[in-house]
């Protein structure tokens, strides 16, 4: 190996051109080929059973997600002016081409169902907006009287009515949620308009996410050259270590956008990785260089290079495989955009192994050694006293620090078991944002901005005509609505027939209830047909009658708010069942909900199966199955400390916080594998066991918290993000960085202590 990267790097010159003109094309085709994935439905693998089934149902309602504008006025919206805004404001957004004319409900475009001396009818509530005190209060009145729209349409006070849009996904654009933006404003003033719901948390979203890495970026990026000069003292080194992280990165991205693959949300966690492992390379081999050039103050940069590839190839190419393999373990996961990320950051930390074998070396040899101020040649005078007490309190205290281990595991094993997945997207967002407090407005005077879809399905035709089958709906209905403080309001097919058998009995409440027999309730339907609009009615019900949608509106979007409804709808299955009903559940809430859980068993199984492969694969690097053994323990423990914190600390598990994982692995590997080559190098030369620590210590301990301080105060800039999931997983990828440090420099030094690791026999060993 050796030999091959020093024939690589008798033109250095040339190699440098040849890396930076690579890079260069990578750059190109990136810039010219990147896209970001703003569709959400793109993220989620749409061969899933539970998508299947959502998708199909979502054609058969004409389910959509529904852009709510909320319209207030403080002093009332009985006044002609507020309902001109809701009129007109209805009629922009039906001249919208992403938006279906009949799909905008407002109390313009409502409709509402009537009783007549000749049977039923079904009209509008208004097509001339009202202008006199006395339609203004017979409007009122209507509205009041109608259980479908009131509270629904029009909060209870009477000084908020909505105007709901359903809307595609594959049409929502940057610009087209602009424009909506920019409409809600010429309509604003004395009422003020709030523009809320799922696509515009998402459109939010999609548009601030990439602003804001690009905010950040830059910044760790400083703060990490600024930290590397620190620990290494040397511009030269400082550049060089630098080049090898944004390469690397390049190249990702390069071939990301070579083949077509959209950037997703989860893609811009690939420099974080990336600039971890790659700092980390660097910073062990400056820190050899530093070590050799104090023991051999004589040397020149050819002798200094070819030391340098001899002594630390080995780590580094260990390092890089086992952490490529961490990532590629996520393959196992059904989400796409894990899997790209995975792949892509695989492709990644095996290009930065290259770049540090190789651009490092030849930028020393073109660019000549760092200048170290050396006072003392020798290298015992220059060994650091902390981590020389480090070393020996270890094993002096191993009880303590056995049992200190011991006990943070524990806790961090009860912490883990209070860590919940959450699939809200308005909780990536600051609590006092703009778009959550208009979120909380909107909840707090209508039932929710969320939705979830139960889908009732049945094998017998009519099924939904039948009073039983309907009334066990009805109570399915009036028994989530009423525990859950969560569940504002549903709406179901049930809804028209007691509307419609309510007017048809002079508006009596008695007759607020289902019709109590199957022709009844065939004639009322025929009746609304024929008067109003069907095709309100195939959104809760289809031609045949066989299968219905009962849709509930939720005041969180979060994963315990849709369990705890779901866990009350399931609680009707068996008596459903007995009726020849089956429940099945559709809509983007509940997609979100299954594409979350589909994240967290992707990372278990991949973590796992990682764990397993760099056990096996520290075993075969140092021919001894206890180093492998060994060798994970540090990962473990930063895993297991990790997602501890995280369920003490209430920090949900997210489609960015579950990476954290793959991050625990990926920077274990690297400090293990570092530190137990180091030592099983001097533990064949001294076949001491206290100098073999101490020594370690000085080499490798010393990178290792060069490292430790160069990421972590790095990763600490992301908590001035604006997305909270990002400044937690910017204080998480800080702690792991200082968990696998202590890990690997006290519990893992002890164990190869403690079990004679590449110790031969016992004879020199204290």
């Amino acid at each position: 190996m050796v030999s091959l990267l020093q024939s690589l790097l008798r033109f250095p010159k040339t190699l440098l051109a040849v890396i930076l003109l690579i890079s260069a094309i990578f750059f190109y085709v990136m810039k010219e080929n990147s896209r970001m994935e703003t569709n959400l439905d793109e993220y989620m693998p749409q061969e899933h059973p539970a998508f299947v089934y959502s998708n199909q149902a979502e054609e058969w309602f004409n389910i959509q997600d529904g852009i709510i504008l909320a319209i207030e006025n403080k002093d009332g919206i009985y006044n002609s002016g507020t309902l001109q805004k809701v009129k007109d404001l209805t009629r922009s957004l039906q001249e919208m081409e992403e938006i279906e004319k009949e799909d905008v409900t407002s109390l313009y475009t409502a409709d509402n169902i009537v009783g007549t001396e000749s049977g039923l009818d079904v009209k509008a509530f208004f097509k001339k907006v009202p202008d006199s005190p006395e339609k203004l209060a017979e409007l009122r009145q209507n509205v009041r009287g109608n259980e479908m729209i009131y509270e629904r349409l029009v909060n209870t006070n009477e000084t908020v009515t909505v105007v709901i849009a359903g809307i595609k996904d594959d049409v929502f654009t940057q610009e087209f949620y602009h424009r909506l933006l920019e409409l809600a404003k010429t309509y604003e003033g004395p009422e003020n308009i709030y523009v809320a719901g799922r696509p515009i948390v998402e459109g939010t979203m999609a548009y601030l996410g990439p602003l804001d890495m690009k905010r950040m970026v830059p910044v760790v990026i400083a703060v990490i050259i600024l930290v590397l000069f620190m620990v290494q003292r040397s511009f030269k080194a400082v550049l060089l270590t630098l080049l090898v992280v944004l390469f690397s990165v390049v190249w990702a991205f390069g071939l990301m956008a070579a083949v077509n693959i959209p950037v997703y949300a989860v893609s811009t966690m690939i420099p974080v990785m990336l600039i971890a492992i790659g700092v980390a390379d660097g910073i062990h081999m400056y820190s050899h260089l530093h070590l050799f050039l104090r023991a051999n103050p004589g040397a020149d940069k050819k002798s200094a290079t070819l030391n340098l590839l001899k002594e630390m190839w080995k780590p580094v190419v260990m390092t890089s495989v086992t952490t490529a393999v961490g990532f590629i373990s996520l393959l196992t996961s059904e989400v796409y955009p894990i899997k790209y990320f995975g792949v892509f950051t695989a492709f990644g930390v095996m290009a930065a192994m290259v770049f540090s074998l190789l651009l490092i070396p030849a930028g020393i040899i073109v660019f000549g050694l760092p200048r170290w101020k050396n006072k003392n040649k020798s290298g015992e005078q220059h060994e650091n006293r902390v981590l020389n007490a480090i070393a020996s309190s270890v094993i002096r205290y191993k009880f303590i620090t056995l049992f200190a281990t011991m006990v943070i595991v524990a806790v961090s094993v009860w912490g883990t078991t209070k860590v919940w997945i959450n699939s809200s997207f308005l909780d990536k967002f600051e609590l006092d944002s703009e778009i959550v407090l208009t979120d909380l407005f909107i909840n707090e005077n209508f039932g929710g901005t969320s939705t979830l879809n139960v889908i009732l399905d049945s094998e017998n035709k009519d099924a939904f005509k039948e009073p039983a089958v309907l009334n066990a709906l009805d109570r399915l209905q009036s028994d989530v609505d009423t525990p859950l403080q969560v569940v504002g309001n549903s709406f179901a097919l049930t809804d028209y027939l007691k509307r419609m058998n309510k007017v048809l009995h002079a508006d009596s409440a008695e007759y607020n209830v289902i019709p109590e027999t199957k022709e009844l309730v065939a004639q009322y339907l025929l009746l609304y047909e024929m008067s109003g609009d069907p095709e309100n009615l195939w959104k809760v019900v289809d031609y045949n009658y066989q299968k219905a949608n009962l849709t509930f509106q939720l005041k969180s979007d979060n994963s315990i708010a849709l369990n705890s409804a779901i866990a009350e709808v399931e609680k009707h299955i068996p008596e459903l069942e007995k009726l020849g009903v089956t429940i099945n559940y559709a809509g983007s809430g509940y997609k979100g909900l299954v594409f979350t859980d589909l994240i967290l068993e992707g990372q278990i199984k991949s973590l796992v199966m990682s764990l397993a492969i760099v056990i096996l694969l520290l075993s075969m690097m140092f021919k001894k199955f206890s180093a492998g053994l060994i060798g994970s323990v540090p990962i473990l423990i930063t895993a297991l400390i990790g997602f501890g914190v995280m369920g003490l600390f209430n920090i949900p598990l997210s489609t960015t916080t579950a990476l954290l994982s793959s991050i625990a692995i990926g920077i274990g590997v690297d400090y293990a594998v570092h530190f137990i080559e180091r030592y099983k190098i001097y533990a064949g030369e001294t076949n001491d066991k206290d100098l073999t620590g101490r020594m370690t210590m000085q080499h490798s301990g010393r990178a290792i918290v060069f490292n430790a301080i160069v990421v972590i105060a790095g990763f600490l800039v992301l908590l001035a993000s604006v997305f909270p999931p990002n400044r937690a997983l910017g204080a998480l990828v800080s702690l792991n960085m200082l968990t696998s440090f202590i890990g690997t420099t006290t519990i893992m030094y002890l164990l190869l202590v403690m079990f004679n690791t590449f110790f031969k026999n016992e004879t020199n060993n204290k």
